[in-house]
């Protein structure tokens, strides 16, 4: 064999074992690992962003709720009706705060809901007395509800979450009488319900889901209980935007100061979530 047959083949075998050994370039590391991944995803499925990895997940949702208010309340001895629809919303909410959060680690789920907010209604009717005309209500009202749940259904498209919880009511009220008597009346209350519930999330599409929860109970109020159903879209990796109703009913009844709130709260919700890992 001749000298440059040798070199020639010297050359080659080294080229080969370069080719070999040396690591791949970030883009066709890239490429091998999206392929991987593909291949190991089931056709027709896609990535929630939830899943089972053994790391803290934190889901933001900042919300306003236009609700509308209908029932009966009283301090003192003094009850009137109250009734403010959803399009009523400019005249009768005054302010608000709201905001919901959920951390979760593999099955362990922990929803927080929080809610201030102030209504009014200066058209109210007296519900047991002809003195008056009509009475200006004013609310304030701060509800906190803290959640403990296992994810016992975990599919790529379909979650269920069985809860356990507390809400926490701070309530205040002031009537005012026309004609005039006194200054009016006014009272505040505290008081704690424990309640059960669950909530549903079905993966429409990539960027369409649903959520359906509910929660209800008692304690100090019998019955206290909601149901909340929204419409999410996803605009970005993090981002989901949201839109739905929201049914909150609460009967309270504290004979020993003669304070009532008996009303169903209810109306559009509005919202957007955002995820951390």
């Amino acid at each position: 064999m001749s000298f440059r047959r040798i070199t020639f083949c010297t050359a080659l075998s080294t080229a080969l074992l370069n080719l070999l050994l040396v690591p791949k370039a970030p883009a066709q590391q890239n490429a091998s690992a999206s392929n991987t991944s593909s291949a190991s995803q089931p056709a027709g499925q896609w990535d929630t962003g939830d899943s089972m990895d053994g790391r803290w997940h934190l889901a933001f949702t900042p919300y306003l709720w236009f609700a509308g208010v209908h029932g009966t309340t009283g301090v003192r001895g003094f009850n009137t009706s109250v009734q403010a629809s959803p399009r009523d919303l400019l005249s009768h909410f005054d302010i608000g705060l709201m905001g919901a959060s959920t951390m979760r680690k593999n099955h362990l789920v922990m929803p927080l809901d929080f809610m201030w907010i102030r209504l009014s209604d200066n058209r109210s009717l007296p519900e047991n007395s002809t003195r008056f005309t009509s009475i200006d209500f004013r609310a304030g009202q701060f509800l906190l509800t803290p959640e403990v749940g296992y994810r016992i259904v975990d599919k790529w498209n379909f979650k269920v979450d069985a809860l356990a919880g507390l809400r926490y009511w701070h309530l205040s009220q002031k009537l005012n009488f026309n004609p005039p008597v006194m200054n009016g009346v006014s009272g505040s209350q505290d008081w704690v319900d424990a309640l059960g519930g669950a909530r549903f999330q079905m993966f429409v599409t990539p960027k369409l889901s649903m959520v359906v929860a509910g929660n209800a109970g008692g304690g100090a109020a019998a019955p206290d209980y909601e149901v909340i159903g929204l419409v999410g879209w996803k605009v970005k990796k993090c981002t989901t935007l949201q839109a739905g109703w929201r049914y909150l009913d609460v009967h309270y009844r504290n004979n020993s100061n003669l304070f009532l709130y008996d009303t169903i709260i209810a109306g559009g919700l509005v919202g957007a979530t955002f995820t951390f890992k």
